[in-house]
Protein backbone atom coordinates (compact mmCIF):
# COMPACT_ATOMS: atom_id res chain seq x y z
CA UNK A 1 0.00 0.00 0.00
CA UNK A 2 1.33 3.02 -1.26
CA UNK A 3 1.57 5.86 1.87
CA UNK A 4 1.60 9.79 1.15
CA UNK A 5 5.24 10.54 1.14
CA UNK A 6 5.54 7.56 -1.61
CA UNK A 7 3.07 8.97 -3.47
CA UNK A 8 4.30 12.69 -2.83
CA UNK A 9 8.03 10.85 -3.99
CA UNK A 10 6.83 9.27 -7.59
CA UNK A 11 5.26 12.91 -8.26
CA UNK A 12 8.58 14.53 -7.36
CA UNK A 13 9.67 12.02 -10.01
CA UNK A 14 7.23 12.91 -12.42
CA UNK A 15 8.75 15.08 -15.59
CA UNK A 16 5.29 16.83 -16.45
CA UNK A 17 1.82 16.98 -16.68
CA UNK A 18 -0.44 15.23 -19.18
CA UNK A 19 -3.50 17.00 -18.35
CA UNK A 20 -5.52 19.33 -16.51
CA UNK A 21 -7.52 16.37 -15.20
CA UNK A 22 -3.74 15.08 -13.78
CA UNK A 23 -3.20 18.42 -11.71
CA UNK A 24 -6.57 18.33 -10.33
CA UNK A 25 -5.94 15.12 -8.74
CA UNK A 26 -2.51 16.13 -7.84
CA UNK A 27 -3.82 19.50 -6.04
CA UNK A 28 -6.53 17.16 -4.47
CA UNK A 29 -3.70 14.85 -2.94
CA UNK A 30 -1.67 17.77 -1.72
CA UNK A 31 -4.23 19.32 -0.22
CA UNK A 32 -5.77 16.70 1.49
CA UNK A 33 -1.86 15.51 3.04
CA UNK A 34 -1.07 19.62 3.64
CA UNK A 35 2.04 19.31 0.85
CA UNK A 36 1.18 22.42 -0.21
CA UNK A 37 4.99 23.95 0.87
CA UNK A 38 6.98 21.44 -1.75
CA UNK A 39 7.79 24.19 -4.09
CA UNK A 40 9.00 21.27 -6.61
CA UNK A 41 5.88 20.51 -7.18
CA UNK A 42 4.33 24.01 -7.04
CA UNK A 43 6.66 24.32 -9.56
CA UNK A 44 5.44 21.47 -11.98
CA UNK A 45 2.27 22.51 -11.62
CA UNK A 46 2.47 25.87 -12.13
CA UNK A 47 4.47 25.66 -15.12
CA UNK A 48 2.15 23.00 -16.93
CA UNK A 49 -1.23 25.20 -15.82
CA UNK A 50 0.71 28.42 -17.90
CA UNK A 51 2.86 27.23 -20.12
CA UNK A 52 1.25 24.22 -21.76
CA UNK A 53 -1.35 23.73 -24.83
CA UNK A 54 -3.58 21.65 -22.24
CA UNK A 55 -3.55 23.71 -19.39
CA UNK A 56 -5.29 26.68 -18.55
CA UNK A 57 -3.22 30.17 -17.22
CA UNK A 58 -6.47 31.08 -14.75
CA UNK A 59 -5.81 28.18 -12.79
CA UNK A 60 -2.01 29.09 -12.72
CA UNK A 61 -2.90 32.47 -11.45
CA UNK A 62 -5.24 30.65 -8.98
CA UNK A 63 -2.33 28.55 -7.57
CA UNK A 64 0.23 31.27 -8.21
CA UNK A 65 -1.90 33.83 -5.48
CA UNK A 66 -2.68 30.50 -3.19
CA UNK A 67 1.09 29.64 -2.71
CA UNK A 68 3.90 31.08 -4.45
CA UNK A 69 4.06 34.94 -5.12
CA UNK A 70 7.33 35.09 -3.50
CA UNK A 71 9.01 32.50 -5.33
CA UNK A 72 11.01 33.71 -7.94
CA UNK A 73 10.97 31.27 -10.79
CA UNK A 74 7.32 30.95 -10.66
CA UNK A 75 6.93 34.90 -10.85
CA UNK A 76 9.32 34.52 -14.09
CA UNK A 77 7.26 31.66 -15.15
CA UNK A 78 3.53 33.28 -14.67
CA UNK A 79 5.09 36.71 -16.40
CA UNK A 80 6.26 34.31 -19.50
CA UNK A 81 3.05 33.09 -19.37
CA UNK A 82 1.12 35.83 -19.33
CA UNK A 83 3.34 37.58 -21.78
CA UNK A 84 2.10 35.42 -24.84
CA UNK A 85 -1.42 35.34 -23.78
CA UNK A 86 -4.39 37.45 -24.13
CA UNK A 87 -3.76 39.18 -21.33
CA UNK A 88 -0.45 40.54 -21.82
CA UNK A 89 -0.60 43.31 -19.20
CA UNK A 90 -0.86 40.89 -16.20
CA UNK A 91 2.61 40.30 -16.71
CA UNK A 92 3.73 43.53 -15.88
CA UNK A 93 1.19 43.23 -12.74
CA UNK A 94 3.23 40.69 -11.50
CA UNK A 95 6.45 42.23 -12.33
CA UNK A 96 5.46 45.37 -10.38
CA UNK A 97 4.93 42.89 -7.41
CA UNK A 98 8.12 40.96 -7.81
CA UNK A 99 9.65 44.77 -7.65
CA UNK A 100 7.11 46.08 -4.83
CA UNK A 101 7.87 42.73 -2.70
CA UNK A 102 11.31 42.66 -3.02
CA UNK A 103 11.02 39.08 -4.96
CA UNK A 104 14.71 38.31 -6.02
CA UNK A 105 14.60 38.64 -10.08
CA UNK A 106 17.22 37.55 -12.76
CA UNK A 107 17.75 38.54 -16.72
CA UNK A 108 14.88 35.71 -17.23
CA UNK A 109 12.54 38.28 -15.27
CA UNK A 110 13.84 41.26 -17.45
CA UNK A 111 13.23 39.52 -20.68
CA UNK A 112 10.00 38.47 -20.25
CA UNK A 113 8.86 41.47 -18.76
CA UNK A 114 9.79 43.66 -21.49
CA UNK A 115 8.21 41.10 -24.26
CA UNK A 116 5.53 41.64 -22.02
CA UNK A 117 5.51 45.40 -22.60
CA UNK A 118 5.78 44.97 -26.33
CA UNK A 119 2.77 42.61 -26.40
CA UNK A 120 0.43 45.03 -24.19
CA UNK A 121 0.23 47.07 -27.65
CA UNK A 122 -1.05 44.33 -29.96
CA UNK A 123 -3.87 43.79 -27.19
CA UNK A 124 -5.12 47.51 -26.46
CA UNK A 125 -8.03 49.21 -27.90
CA UNK A 126 -7.49 51.89 -30.62
CA UNK A 127 -8.74 54.42 -28.74
CA UNK A 128 -6.55 53.25 -25.88
CA UNK A 129 -3.22 53.19 -27.96
CA UNK A 130 -1.79 56.18 -27.86
CA UNK A 131 -1.86 56.83 -24.17
CA UNK A 132 -1.30 53.33 -23.19
CA UNK A 133 1.89 53.32 -25.44
CA UNK A 134 3.14 56.22 -23.88
CA UNK A 135 3.10 54.23 -20.54
CA UNK A 136 4.62 51.10 -21.94
CA UNK A 137 7.53 52.69 -22.75
CA UNK A 138 8.38 54.29 -19.65
CA UNK A 139 7.84 51.10 -18.44
CA UNK A 140 10.50 49.78 -20.92
CA UNK A 141 12.70 52.23 -19.82
CA UNK A 142 12.11 51.54 -16.15
CA UNK A 143 13.20 48.30 -16.70
CA UNK A 144 16.21 48.91 -19.08
CA UNK A 145 17.49 51.11 -15.93
CA UNK A 146 17.12 48.27 -13.70
CA UNK A 147 18.90 45.84 -16.34
CA UNK A 148 21.71 48.57 -16.12
CA UNK A 149 21.82 49.08 -12.79
CA UNK A 150 21.55 44.95 -12.26
CA UNK A 151 24.94 44.56 -15.30
CA UNK A 152 22.52 43.00 -17.72
CA UNK A 153 22.79 45.18 -20.46
CA UNK A 154 24.66 43.15 -22.49
CA UNK A 155 22.43 39.77 -21.95
CA UNK A 156 21.50 39.32 -26.25
CA UNK A 157 18.23 38.29 -25.33
CA UNK A 158 17.13 41.07 -22.97
CA UNK A 159 19.00 43.58 -25.78
CA UNK A 160 16.73 41.65 -28.27
CA UNK A 161 14.00 42.49 -26.34
CA UNK A 162 14.54 45.64 -26.11
CA UNK A 163 14.75 46.85 -29.66
CA UNK A 164 10.92 44.52 -29.55
CA UNK A 165 9.75 47.31 -26.89
CA UNK A 166 11.12 50.47 -28.40
CA UNK A 167 9.71 49.25 -31.82
CA UNK A 168 6.25 48.64 -30.97
CA UNK A 169 6.49 51.73 -29.34
CA UNK A 170 7.33 53.73 -32.54
CA UNK A 171 10.93 54.58 -31.46
CA UNK A 172 12.76 52.70 -33.99
CA UNK A 173 15.63 55.26 -33.44
CA UNK A 174 16.34 54.05 -29.94
CA UNK A 175 16.12 50.54 -30.85
CA UNK A 176 18.97 50.76 -33.56
CA UNK A 177 20.77 52.66 -30.99
CA UNK A 178 20.24 49.09 -28.82
CA UNK A 179 21.10 46.97 -32.06
CA UNK A 180 24.48 49.56 -32.63
CA UNK A 181 25.64 49.15 -29.41
CA UNK A 182 25.24 45.17 -29.53
CA UNK A 183 28.86 43.60 -29.48
CA UNK A 184 27.10 39.91 -30.33
CA UNK A 185 24.30 39.90 -32.81
CA UNK A 186 22.54 36.56 -33.08
CA UNK A 187 20.03 36.14 -36.00
CA UNK A 188 17.07 36.93 -33.68
CA UNK A 189 19.00 40.42 -33.29
CA UNK A 190 18.77 41.45 -36.75
CA UNK A 191 15.62 39.80 -37.65
CA UNK A 192 14.16 41.83 -34.45
CA UNK A 193 15.85 45.35 -35.91
CA UNK A 194 14.26 44.33 -39.77
CA UNK A 195 10.98 43.74 -38.25
CA UNK A 196 10.95 46.99 -36.44
CA UNK A 197 11.80 48.94 -39.68
CA UNK A 198 8.93 46.93 -41.83
CA UNK A 199 6.52 47.93 -38.82
CA UNK A 200 7.44 51.96 -39.87
CA UNK A 201 7.56 51.09 -43.55
CA UNK A 202 10.91 52.07 -43.41
CA UNK A 203 11.95 49.25 -45.98
CA UNK A 204 14.71 50.67 -48.00
CA UNK A 205 16.43 50.44 -44.32
CA UNK A 206 14.74 47.18 -43.68
CA UNK A 207 16.38 45.69 -47.06
CA UNK A 208 19.56 47.11 -46.16
CA UNK A 209 19.94 45.27 -42.84
CA UNK A 210 18.60 42.37 -44.56
CA UNK A 211 20.91 42.02 -47.23
CA UNK A 212 23.69 42.65 -44.50
CA UNK A 213 22.52 39.80 -42.67
CA UNK A 214 25.77 37.62 -42.19
CA UNK A 215 23.36 34.61 -42.19
CA UNK A 216 19.31 34.01 -42.22
CA UNK A 217 16.97 31.54 -40.99
CA UNK A 218 13.36 30.91 -41.04
CA UNK A 219 12.37 33.83 -39.08
CA UNK A 220 13.87 35.94 -41.21
CA UNK A 221 11.85 35.01 -44.07
CA UNK A 222 8.67 35.39 -42.12
CA UNK A 223 9.59 38.25 -41.66
CA UNK A 224 9.65 39.45 -45.32
CA UNK A 225 6.63 37.18 -45.95
CA UNK A 226 4.81 38.79 -43.16
CA UNK A 227 5.82 42.47 -44.92
CA UNK A 228 3.69 40.64 -48.08
CA UNK A 229 0.45 39.76 -45.64
CA UNK A 230 0.53 42.78 -43.93
CA UNK A 231 -0.07 45.16 -47.69
CA UNK A 232 -2.26 42.51 -49.09
CA UNK A 233 0.74 41.59 -51.82
CA UNK A 234 -0.50 38.01 -51.56
CA UNK A 235 0.62 37.05 -54.77
CA UNK A 236 4.24 37.77 -53.82
CA UNK A 237 3.69 36.24 -50.45
CA UNK A 238 2.30 33.12 -52.49
CA UNK A 239 5.40 32.94 -54.28
CA UNK A 240 7.72 33.59 -51.51
CA UNK A 241 5.67 30.88 -49.59
CA UNK A 242 6.28 28.44 -52.11
CA UNK A 243 10.31 29.35 -52.78
CA UNK A 244 11.41 29.62 -49.23
CA UNK A 245 14.39 27.29 -48.58
CA UNK A 246 12.33 26.13 -45.18
CA UNK A 247 8.61 26.58 -43.72
CA UNK A 248 7.72 26.66 -40.11
CA UNK A 249 4.47 26.79 -38.42
CA UNK A 250 4.34 30.76 -38.52
CA UNK A 251 5.13 30.79 -42.15
CA UNK A 252 1.92 28.72 -42.27
CA UNK A 253 0.12 30.93 -40.44
CA UNK A 254 0.91 33.96 -41.96
CA UNK A 255 0.43 32.50 -45.53
CA UNK A 256 -3.47 31.16 -43.79
CA UNK A 257 -3.87 34.99 -42.66
CA UNK A 258 -2.90 36.38 -45.44
CA UNK A 259 -5.75 34.95 -47.24
CA UNK A 260 -8.31 35.68 -44.57
CA UNK A 261 -6.99 39.31 -44.94
CA UNK A 262 -8.33 39.87 -48.10
CA UNK A 263 -11.53 37.55 -47.71
CA UNK A 264 -9.81 34.76 -49.75
CA UNK A 265 -11.14 32.27 -47.20
CA UNK A 266 -11.73 29.49 -49.32
CA UNK A 267 -7.84 29.95 -50.31
CA UNK A 268 -7.30 29.97 -46.43
CA UNK A 269 -8.80 26.75 -46.19
CA UNK A 270 -7.02 24.84 -48.74
CA UNK A 271 -3.95 25.54 -47.39
CA UNK A 272 -5.00 24.65 -44.41
CA UNK A 273 -6.24 21.05 -45.31
CA UNK A 274 -2.41 21.26 -47.49
CA UNK A 275 -0.67 22.03 -44.19
CA UNK A 276 -2.88 18.96 -42.80
CA UNK A 277 -1.12 16.72 -45.30
CA UNK A 278 1.65 17.59 -44.58
CA UNK A 279 1.83 17.03 -41.51
CA UNK A 280 2.52 20.36 -39.69
CA UNK A 281 1.17 20.52 -36.09
CA UNK A 282 -1.02 23.80 -36.26
CA UNK A 283 -0.94 26.55 -33.57
CA UNK A 284 -3.64 28.41 -31.62
CA UNK A 285 -2.53 31.40 -34.41
CA UNK A 286 -3.59 29.03 -37.31
CA UNK A 287 -6.98 27.66 -35.63
CA UNK A 288 -7.95 31.63 -34.37
CA UNK A 289 -7.56 32.65 -39.09
CA UNK A 290 -9.15 29.08 -39.70
CA UNK A 291 -12.23 29.62 -37.62
CA UNK A 292 -12.20 32.40 -38.78
CA UNK A 293 -12.60 31.83 -42.27
CA UNK A 294 -15.12 29.28 -41.62
CA UNK A 295 -17.00 32.04 -40.00
CA UNK A 296 -17.26 33.92 -43.05
CA UNK A 297 -17.62 31.49 -45.35
CA UNK A 298 -20.11 29.23 -43.02
CA UNK A 299 -18.03 26.53 -43.62
CA UNK A 300 -19.62 25.24 -39.87
CA UNK A 301 -18.59 21.42 -40.28
CA UNK A 302 -14.82 22.38 -40.75
CA UNK A 303 -15.28 24.62 -37.32
CA UNK A 304 -16.58 21.93 -36.02
CA UNK A 305 -13.98 19.19 -36.81
CA UNK A 306 -11.69 22.34 -35.41
CA UNK A 307 -13.73 22.18 -31.83
CA UNK A 308 -13.86 18.24 -31.77
CA UNK A 309 -9.70 17.86 -32.12
CA UNK A 310 -9.62 20.93 -29.34
CA UNK A 311 -11.88 18.63 -27.19
CA UNK A 312 -9.96 15.44 -28.10
CA UNK A 313 -6.79 16.81 -27.33
CA UNK A 314 -8.13 17.91 -23.96
CA UNK A 315 -7.13 21.63 -25.22
CA UNK A 316 -7.75 24.57 -22.86
CA UNK A 317 -9.84 27.08 -24.81
CA UNK A 318 -9.16 30.38 -23.65
CA UNK A 319 -8.02 33.64 -25.35
CA UNK A 320 -7.99 34.38 -28.96
CA UNK A 321 -8.80 30.89 -30.00
CA UNK A 322 -12.04 30.71 -27.19
CA UNK A 323 -12.86 34.59 -29.05
CA UNK A 324 -12.55 32.85 -32.56
CA UNK A 325 -14.59 29.81 -32.07
CA UNK A 326 -17.41 31.49 -30.25
CA UNK A 327 -17.50 33.88 -33.10
CA UNK A 328 -17.71 31.27 -36.04
CA UNK A 329 -20.97 29.12 -34.46
CA UNK A 330 -22.26 32.62 -33.42
CA UNK A 331 -21.73 34.21 -37.44
CA UNK A 332 -22.92 30.34 -38.99
CA UNK A 333 -26.30 30.41 -36.49
CA UNK A 334 -25.76 27.64 -34.11
CA UNK A 335 -26.20 29.55 -31.03
CA UNK A 336 -26.32 26.51 -28.40
CA UNK A 337 -22.93 25.67 -29.58
CA UNK A 338 -21.75 29.41 -28.73
CA UNK A 339 -23.44 29.25 -25.47
CA UNK A 340 -21.52 26.40 -24.98
CA UNK A 341 -18.13 27.96 -25.63
CA UNK A 342 -19.14 31.29 -23.80
CA UNK A 343 -20.53 29.82 -20.63
CA UNK A 344 -17.27 27.60 -20.18
CA UNK A 345 -15.02 30.59 -19.96
CA UNK A 346 -14.08 31.05 -16.88
CA UNK A 347 -12.56 35.13 -18.16
CA UNK A 348 -14.71 36.71 -20.92
CA UNK A 349 -12.63 39.65 -22.67
CA UNK A 350 -14.67 42.21 -24.08
CA UNK A 351 -14.38 40.55 -27.57
CA UNK A 352 -16.65 36.99 -26.52
CA UNK A 353 -19.47 39.48 -24.84
CA UNK A 354 -19.32 41.22 -28.40
CA UNK A 355 -19.45 37.91 -30.19
CA UNK A 356 -22.46 36.67 -28.20
CA UNK A 357 -24.70 39.67 -28.31
CA UNK A 358 -24.23 40.51 -32.19
CA UNK A 359 -24.47 36.68 -32.67
CA UNK A 360 -27.96 36.90 -30.79
CA UNK A 361 -29.22 39.90 -32.28
CA UNK A 362 -28.33 38.96 -35.63
CA UNK A 363 -30.27 36.07 -35.57
CA UNK A 364 -33.26 37.70 -33.94
CA UNK A 365 -32.96 36.56 -30.11
CA UNK A 366 -32.95 40.14 -29.40
CA UNK A 367 -34.36 40.09 -26.20
CA UNK A 368 -31.60 37.40 -24.86
CA UNK A 369 -29.35 39.76 -26.55
CA UNK A 370 -30.63 42.49 -24.47
CA UNK A 371 -30.44 40.28 -20.98
CA UNK A 372 -26.87 39.61 -21.98
CA UNK A 373 -26.08 43.07 -22.30
CA UNK A 374 -27.57 43.83 -19.07
CA UNK A 375 -25.35 41.13 -17.29
CA UNK A 376 -22.29 42.83 -19.12
CA UNK A 377 -22.78 46.29 -17.35
CA UNK A 378 -23.50 44.40 -14.21
CA UNK A 379 -19.73 43.06 -14.46
CA UNK A 380 -18.39 46.35 -14.64
CA UNK A 381 -15.56 46.14 -12.97
CA UNK A 382 -14.72 42.93 -15.35
CA UNK A 383 -15.40 44.19 -18.67
CA UNK A 384 -16.68 47.45 -20.00
CA UNK A 385 -18.90 47.73 -23.15
CA UNK A 386 -16.90 49.29 -26.45
CA UNK A 387 -18.46 50.49 -29.89
CA UNK A 388 -18.89 47.03 -31.18
CA UNK A 389 -21.22 46.13 -28.10
CA UNK A 390 -23.64 48.93 -28.64
CA UNK A 391 -23.75 47.95 -32.31
CA UNK A 392 -25.08 44.27 -31.19
CA UNK A 393 -27.48 46.29 -28.79
CA UNK A 394 -28.87 48.68 -31.72
CA UNK A 395 -29.17 45.69 -34.09
CA UNK A 396 -31.52 43.63 -31.17
CA UNK A 397 -33.73 46.78 -30.71
CA UNK A 398 -33.73 46.86 -34.71
CA UNK A 399 -34.88 43.82 -34.82
CA UNK A 400 -37.42 43.31 -32.52
CA UNK A 401 -38.75 47.08 -33.18
CA UNK A 402 -37.64 48.54 -29.66
CA UNK A 403 -37.21 52.20 -30.81
CA UNK A 404 -37.51 54.07 -27.38
CA UNK A 405 -35.02 51.80 -26.01
CA UNK A 406 -33.12 52.07 -29.31
CA UNK A 407 -32.89 56.14 -28.38
CA UNK A 408 -32.11 55.34 -25.18
CA UNK A 409 -29.23 52.73 -25.46
CA UNK A 410 -27.77 55.50 -28.21
CA UNK A 411 -28.09 58.27 -25.85
CA UNK A 412 -26.47 55.75 -22.76
CA UNK A 413 -23.23 54.82 -24.96
CA UNK A 414 -22.70 58.21 -25.21
CA UNK A 415 -23.30 59.73 -22.04
CA UNK A 416 -21.82 57.16 -20.00
CA UNK A 417 -19.30 55.71 -21.92
CA UNK A 418 -18.64 58.64 -23.98
CA UNK A 419 -18.76 56.62 -27.07
CA UNK A 420 -18.36 58.67 -29.95
CA UNK A 421 -20.76 56.87 -32.51
CA UNK A 422 -19.19 56.55 -35.80
CA UNK A 423 -21.36 55.55 -39.14
CA UNK A 424 -22.11 51.85 -38.10
CA UNK A 425 -24.11 53.48 -34.97
CA UNK A 426 -25.88 55.84 -37.07
CA UNK A 427 -26.25 53.39 -39.31
CA UNK A 428 -27.95 50.88 -36.80
CA UNK A 429 -29.92 54.05 -35.38
CA UNK A 430 -31.10 55.08 -39.07
CA UNK A 431 -32.30 51.51 -39.82
CA UNK A 432 -34.05 51.36 -36.47
CA UNK A 433 -36.01 54.29 -36.96
CA UNK A 434 -37.10 54.18 -40.71
CA UNK A 435 -37.83 50.23 -40.33
CA UNK A 436 -40.70 51.29 -37.95
CA UNK A 437 -41.89 54.21 -39.68
CA UNK A 438 -39.91 57.29 -37.52
CA UNK A 439 -38.66 58.49 -41.47
CA UNK A 440 -38.99 61.97 -40.46
CA UNK A 441 -36.55 61.00 -37.61
CA UNK A 442 -34.51 58.85 -39.47
CA UNK A 443 -33.79 61.96 -42.50
CA UNK A 444 -32.97 64.32 -39.43
CA UNK A 445 -30.47 62.42 -38.01
CA UNK A 446 -28.77 61.53 -41.54
CA UNK A 447 -28.23 65.36 -41.66
CA UNK A 448 -26.45 65.62 -37.93
CA UNK A 449 -24.03 62.60 -39.08
CA UNK A 450 -20.79 63.62 -39.91
CA UNK A 451 -19.29 63.36 -43.45
CA UNK A 452 -23.08 62.06 -43.81
CA UNK A 453 -22.87 63.76 -47.52
CA UNK A 454 -20.01 60.67 -48.12
CA UNK A 455 -22.44 58.04 -46.74
CA UNK A 456 -24.54 56.57 -49.18
CA UNK A 457 -25.41 53.54 -47.05
CA UNK A 458 -27.60 55.91 -44.80
CA UNK A 459 -29.40 57.02 -47.76
CA UNK A 460 -29.77 53.93 -48.95
CA UNK A 461 -31.31 52.59 -46.13
CA UNK A 462 -33.44 55.40 -45.74
CA UNK A 463 -34.99 54.56 -49.80
CA UNK A 464 -35.69 50.90 -49.20
CA UNK A 465 -37.60 52.22 -45.85
CA UNK A 466 -39.49 54.68 -47.80
CA UNK A 467 -40.76 52.10 -50.58
CA UNK A 468 -41.87 50.12 -47.06
CA UNK A 469 -43.80 53.25 -45.59
CA UNK A 470 -44.84 54.76 -49.19
CA UNK A 471 -43.36 58.45 -48.69
CA UNK A 472 -42.48 59.52 -52.13
CA UNK A 473 -41.56 62.67 -51.65
CA UNK A 474 -38.82 61.30 -48.81
CA UNK A 475 -37.63 58.84 -51.64
CA UNK A 476 -37.08 61.34 -54.36
CA UNK A 477 -34.69 63.43 -51.77
CA UNK A 478 -32.39 60.35 -50.77
CA UNK A 479 -32.49 59.58 -54.49
CA UNK A 480 -31.06 63.07 -55.05
CA UNK A 481 -28.67 62.71 -52.65
CA UNK A 482 -27.46 59.75 -53.71
CA UNK A 483 -26.73 60.96 -57.44
CA UNK A 484 -24.73 63.94 -55.46
CA UNK A 485 -22.58 61.14 -54.10
CA UNK A 486 -22.15 58.35 -56.68
CA UNK A 487 -23.14 57.05 -59.67
CA UNK A 488 -26.52 55.87 -59.37
CA UNK A 489 -26.80 51.63 -59.52
CA UNK A 490 -29.55 49.99 -61.08
CA UNK A 491 -30.98 49.25 -57.52
CA UNK A 492 -31.30 52.48 -56.84
CA UNK A 493 -33.44 53.23 -59.70
CA UNK A 494 -35.61 50.03 -59.46
CA UNK A 495 -36.64 50.87 -56.34
CA UNK A 496 -37.74 54.38 -56.85
CA UNK A 497 -39.51 53.23 -59.95
CA UNK A 498 -41.17 50.72 -57.87
CA UNK A 499 -41.91 53.53 -55.30
CA UNK A 500 -43.56 55.47 -58.10
CA UNK A 501 -45.41 52.32 -59.70
CA UNK A 502 -47.26 51.76 -55.67
CA UNK A 503 -48.38 55.72 -56.37
CA UNK A 504 -49.70 54.76 -59.58
CA UNK A 505 -47.27 57.79 -61.11
CA UNK A 506 -46.84 56.25 -64.34
CA UNK A 507 -45.51 59.39 -66.14
CA UNK A 508 -42.41 59.26 -63.39
CA UNK A 509 -41.78 55.28 -64.03
CA UNK A 510 -41.65 56.18 -67.73
CA UNK A 511 -39.64 59.51 -67.04
CA UNK A 512 -36.85 57.20 -65.00
CA UNK A 513 -36.44 54.59 -66.82
CA UNK A 514 -35.68 56.44 -70.16
CA UNK A 515 -33.21 58.33 -67.44
CA UNK A 516 -31.95 54.97 -67.02
CA UNK A 517 -31.19 54.03 -70.28
CA UNK A 518 -29.39 57.27 -71.71
CA UNK A 519 -27.11 57.35 -68.27
CA UNK A 520 -26.39 53.55 -69.46
CA UNK A 521 -27.47 52.09 -66.62
CA UNK A 522 -27.90 48.16 -66.76
CA UNK A 523 -30.00 45.97 -64.72
CA UNK A 524 -28.31 43.61 -63.56
CA UNK A 525 -30.25 40.14 -62.97
CA UNK A 526 -30.17 38.88 -59.66
CA UNK A 527 -28.64 35.79 -58.36
CA UNK A 528 -27.88 33.01 -55.94
CA UNK A 529 -25.75 30.31 -54.91
CA UNK A 530 -25.40 27.27 -52.62
CA UNK A 531 -22.96 25.17 -51.70
CA UNK A 532 -23.60 21.55 -52.92
CA UNK A 533 -22.97 18.05 -51.44
CA UNK A 534 -19.40 16.76 -52.39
Amino acid sequence: MCTGQSILSKLLRLQCFSSMKEVEQVQAFITKTGNFNSTSLITKLVNFTSLSPLGSIFHAQSLFEETSMDDPFICNTMIRAYARSVFPIKAIYVYNHMQESNVGSDHFTYNFALKACARVLKCVEEDDEKCVGFEIFRKGIEIRCRVLKLGFDHDSYIQNSLVFVYSQCGYVRLARQVFDEMTERSVASWNVMISAYDQVNDFEAADYLFDLMPQRNVVSWNTLLFRYVKFREIGAAKKLFREMPERDAVSWNSMIAGYVQVKDYNGALNLFHEMQIAHVEATEVTLTSVLGACAETGALDIGMKVHESLKEKQYKIEGYLSIALLDMYAKCGKLNSAWEVFNELKVKPVSCWNAMIVGLAVHGHSEEALELFSSMEKRNEEVKPNRVTFIGVLIACSHKGLVEEGRQYFKHMVKKYLIVPDKKHYGCMIDLLSRWGFLDEAYQMIKTVPDSETSSVLWRTLLSACRVHGNVELAEVCFRQLSKLEPLKDADYVLLSNIYAEAERWDDVELLRSDMISTGVLRVLGCSHIEMMK
